[in-house]
């Protein structure tokens, strides 16, 4: 029996935000912050927690209403993440389940 979840990936030229992504979906981590301003303390946080340049990220579920918070896998660890706080995560390589 074929388990195998079928993906397709959209090709993006500019890395989109983390933010933006729906559950199932999977992404490469290309930079965290924005470039016309410092790391914030939370941009900071986040790096520390392995929010790092070339992790695999999957969206794993969101609340509703509102998609707020949702949770994200990078490597084995699971985190909830405030939309708001995974705006200035950018990501490139989308997948989306089909």
């Amino acid at each position: 029996m074929d388990t195998a979840v079928r993906t397709q990936t959209v090709d993006t030229a500019v890395p989109e935000s983390l933010s933006t992504l729906h559950p199932g979906a999977t992404a490469t981590i290309v930079a965290v912050g924005c470039a016309t301003e410092g790391v914030s303390p939370l941009e900071l946080r986040l790096l520390e927690l392995g929010f790092i340049a070339g992790e695999r990220i999957e969206v794993v579920a969101e609340s509703r209403p509102g998609r707020d918070p949702f949770v994200v896998r990078v490597g084995a660890t699971q985190f909830a993440l405030r939309r708001r706080e995974a705006r200035n995560i950018w990501v490139e390589d989308v997948a989306v389940p089909r």
